[in-house]
């Protein structure tokens, strides 16, 4: 593979521990989506978090195991602690760019092409501007057309809870995404069951 890498911080350099160039890597100019992508985690940076975390993407300095655990869950492909030596670094930003190079980059959701990279999905070649959980709750519905997925699978897939808190927060998610669907000239993509929960129209 080619060893390049994009850095987002509000430092213009990598710390030494974390300088992929000390391993034989190329630092790139500009923040590119097609390499890995280390995101300085730092309490005085981690402001510069994108909306739209990709599995190309380490998030580098998170102290907190529970933390390191949700930056995985919403979709990062890398979270590491900030004591990390640069051998290590550099062999798990590989592994995690070959990891994401054999997932498939796209899956269809009727005429919705989700991309996994972007975490968006497009409509004849016009991005949708998904938020996380409305590109989750599309990503997951896809898996399954015409099948319904129940409130409790999507809460816990989605959600990653293992109870129903009693919220209408899926409800508003799905009202949400339905919304983008319908200005994307794509309407009734989602069905309700009658049973509750939720299916894609085959």
């Amino acid at each position: 593979m080619s060893r390049r890498f994009s850095w987002i911080s509000l430092a213009d350099e990598p710390p030494q521990a974390w300088d992929l160039r000390r391993a034989g890597w190329t630092m790139l100019p500009s923040v590119d989506g097609t390499v890995p992508c280390l995101l300085d985690w730092r309490e005085a940076t981690a402001r510069t978090e994108p909306d739209t975390p990709t599995r190309l993407m380490a998030a580098l300095g998170v102290a907190d195991g529970g933390a390191r655990a949700d930056l995985l869950a919403r979709g990062f492909g890398e979270a590491l602690a900030q004591d990390i030596e640069v051998d290590e670094l550099a062999m798990r930003i590989e592994r995690m760019a070959e990891s994401a190079a054999k997932l498939p980059r796209t899956v269809s959701a009727g005429p919705v092409a989700l991309d996994i990279f972007h975490r968006d999905g497009a409509v004849a070649g016009r991005w949708l501007g998904l938020l996380p959980r409305e590109f989750e709750l599309l990503w997951h519905l896809a898996d399954t057309p015409g099948r319904t997925v129940s409130r409790a699978d999507l809460l816990s897939e989605v959600w990653r809870l293992q109870h129903d808190p009693g919220t209408n927060s899926l409800e508003v998610h799905v009202s949400r995404l339905r919304a983008k669907l319908n200005a994307a000239g794509v309407a009734a993509l989602i069905e309700t069951a009658a049973q509750g929960g939720y299916r894609l129209k085959s």
